[in-house]
């Protein structure tokens, strides 16, 4: 009987037998720039605001996505709005825990974003869940112009002790996807014009003044609301794609447009991302 050995195959790796927890040992391998999966995708988020106000405000909003579609390919993400408040409200009510909390809010901002998909069927637009865009998102815009999704990051039952309301909503989402693919770019549509020195909806509104552009770093400093969740100025530090960001007013049409030509026509925010 022949005599037969075993053998382990090593695989020289840098990583090998270390703590992936060790930031000295990852770093000369986690700092290579990652490659841009998607640098010809447009990356639009939908406030959850503006979907509330109906058809005033959804159908125009479609014809000039329907316009864009010959132009750029488009992720078209949508957030949750007033309806999602209300949900909220009663879950904080019944005590449910906010990890219970960020599905219910997702599944209206998928609702959402079930709406405009419909609008735009026409043009072989669909809706899809998050699986299908992390994994087939390239096949369905090569079939079609545009995909919609829920903007909502799928966190759902992870629990944020900082906070009884998720912290990560549909602006955090829009834009860790946005950067994860490498997009050319993401613009964020409201019902405001963009980001202000203060609410122009508060007691201070008279003293409230339109920024044309500003860092994370400096809004995040800055007290008061703003038109997006702020825990996306936490993650626009650690950007490796998207150096900014244009919040435009969706109720004026032509606004979305412009942006996506590189016009300034809103709030410029910088990230911490460098180009090269």
């Amino acid at each position: 009987m022949t005599d037969t050995s075993n053998t382990i195959k090593h695989i020289a790796s840098p990583l090998a037998r270390q703590t992936l927890q060790d930031g000295a040992l990852t770093r000369p391998v986690a700092s290579v720039r990652p490659i841009r999966l998607l640098p010809w995708l447009q990356v639009v988020k939908i406030g959850g605001r503006l979907m509330d106000r109906g058809a005033e405000a959804i159908l125009p909003l479609v014809d000039e996505l329907r316009a864009l579609l010959p132009e750029h390919r488009l992720l078209i993400l949508t957030g949750a709005g007033l309806r999602a408040r209300h949900v909220f409200s009663v879950g904080l009510d019944l005590g449910l825990p906010v990890g219970s909390l960020a599905p219910l809010a997702a599944s209206e901002a998928g609702q959402n974003g079930h709406i405009l998909a419909s609008l735009l069927a026409p043009e072989g637009v669909s809706y899809v869940e998050h699986p299908t865009i992390a994994s087939q998102l390239a096949i369905h815009l090569q079939a079609a112009r545009a995909v919609v999704g829920s903007a909502f990051p799928p966190y759902h039952h992870h629990e944020f002790p900082e906070s009884r309301i998720p912290m990560h909503r549909a602006d955090t989402g829009a834009f860790l996807l946005a950067d994860a693919l490498g997009a050319a770019g993401l613009t964020i549509v409201e019902d405001v014009d963009g980001v202000y020195s203060c609410d122009p909806n508060g007691p201070d509104a008279a003293q409230a003044q339109l920024l044309a552009e500003a860092s994370a770093a400096e809004l995040a400093a800055q007290p008061g609301t703003l038109p997006f969740d702020r825990a996306m100025l936490d993650v626009m530090a650690n950007a490796r794609h998207i150096e900014r960001v244009q919040v435009v007013n969706g109720l004026k049409p032509g606004r979305l447009t412009a942006a996506l030509r590189g016009e300034h026509v809103g709030t410029l925010i910088r990230t911490g991302a460098h180009a090269g």
